[in-house]
């Protein structure tokens, strides 16, 4: 009570109307600091020892039998200051509803994703990656030479303008291109894409309708990304998510062995190359 009150009148004076002393007030105090630090102590080993998947009833269980009563909003209010989330109760993507692709650009690939020249065909793909309580979004644009990470972004918004910077932050010259394949997501079909690919003479390739292997490099691509780097993480801020994702790439590129490429880095599989 006395706690509750301080914004509105002095310890002093509530003591004295509840006639206990200012020392009485001040021990328990402290000692009910104490023991809400060993509380959170125990919710936080509780829940890392369930490998970040138990949620405020099973955590509530496991308190009971160390004896402690404590209440589910309890542990929630704990849980939520410790930044405690229950793999259980991270919000699960839902698609958004999007036009397809109704080009009638055929798939010029054809699945042929074993390239013997750099920057001969490049893939797409887009993955979602959740900052804060929305989802954003990442592009990857890979080389199927050595399966290099050639450009990204990432962005709250799935459209064209995303797919646009990741082509804005690839390190060759454009003319180099030959082949861009992607699935029929309508963000793939937009002027802001077409202008460039046909200023760069870049031409265009597009899996069949409904059919993701058609796309299989660059899809699994997204998946590693979602389970190296995105799965069982919410980041805070649009930048936070940049960094992380710029030193993943250069990771990915630089170091990460892949067992396509002969247990090697794509940057080493192309200077094996040379």
């Amino acid at each position: 009570m006395i706690r509750n009150n301080l914004h509105k009148y002095s310890v002093s004076a509530m003591c004295e109307v509840l006639q206990i002393s200012r020392s009485t007030y001040y021990y328990e105090a402290k000692q009910r600091d104490h023991q809400e630090e060993e509380l959170t102590q125990l919710i936080v080993q509780v829940f890392k020892a369930s490998h970040n998947i138990y949620g405020q009833r099973k955590i509530k269980v496991e308190l009971q039998k160390l004896g402690w009563q404590v209440s589910r909003r309890r542990i929630s209010r704990i849980m939520k200051e410790q930044g405690l989330l229950s793999k259980y109760t991270i919000a699960q993507f839902k698609p958004s509803k999007s036009t397809v692709n109704e080009s009638e650009t055929v798939n010029v690939l054809n699945r042929k994703f074993n390239q013997e020249k750099e920057l001969t065909v490049i893939v797409s793909d887009l993955t979602y990656v959740r900052v804060r309580q929305k989802w954003h979004y990442i592009c990857v644009l890979v080389d199927l030479y050595n399966r290099e990470i050639i450009g990204y972004s990432s962005g709250p918004n799935k459209t064209a303008e995303l797919v646009q910077r990741a082509f804005s932050t690839v390190p060759y010259n454009l003319t180099l291109l030959k082949l861009f394949h992607t699935d029929r997501g309508s963000e793939f079909k937009n002027h802001l894409i077409d202008k460039p690919l046909d200023t760069f003479g870049i031409k265009r390739s597009l899996s069949n309708k409904g059919t993701p292997y058609d796309n299989a490099v660059a899809e699994a691509t997204s998946k590693t990304i979602k389970t190296e780097l995105i799965n069982g993480r919410v980041f805070e801020h649009q930048k936070e998510l940049d960094l992380e994702l710029f030193d993943y790439v250069n990771w990915y590129n630089k170091i990460r062995i892949h067992g396509s490429l002969g247990y090697l880095s794509p940057q080493e599989y192309k200077l094996s190359n040379l």
